[in-house]
């Protein structure tokens, strides 16, 4: 059975940094390309970045290019996504996710930036 488990998140102040963890199981996790989402208050689920199998590539959106690494340990079967220079309009709920639709996904962590 397919299960994402998700820590981190929580409420931090412009420019400030946070990182999210999620451990996955019930599948190969090292064989599996995965993605972190968001989805802010009154909007659409919005792809954030993705990690290749092995780490081979990263993929960004350009609202968090440069600023959000997605990086992933096989060892311990868990994706990170670590946030930097953090702005309002992150603010979401984050959600990894095992497929780019987003279909199957964690229970999501709340990131709120705010002064």
């Amino acid at each position: 059975q397919l299960q994402l488990v998700q820590s981190g998140g929580g409420l931090v102040q412009p420019g400030g940094s946070l990182r999210l963890s999620c451990v996955g199981s019930g599948f190969t996790f090292k064989t599996t390309a995965m993605n972190w989402h968001r989805q802010a208050p009154g909007k659409g689920f919005e792809w954030v970045a993705t990690i290749g199998s092995l780490g081979i590539f990263t993929n960004y959106a350009p609202s968090v290019k440069g600023r959000f690494t997605i990086s992933r340990d096989d060892a311990k079967n868990t994706l990170y996504l670590q946030m930097n220079s953090l702005e309002a309009d992150d603010t979401a709920v984050y959600y990894c996710t095992k497929d780019v639709a987003g279909r199957e996904r964690g229970q999501g962590t709340q990131v709120t930036v705010s002064s």
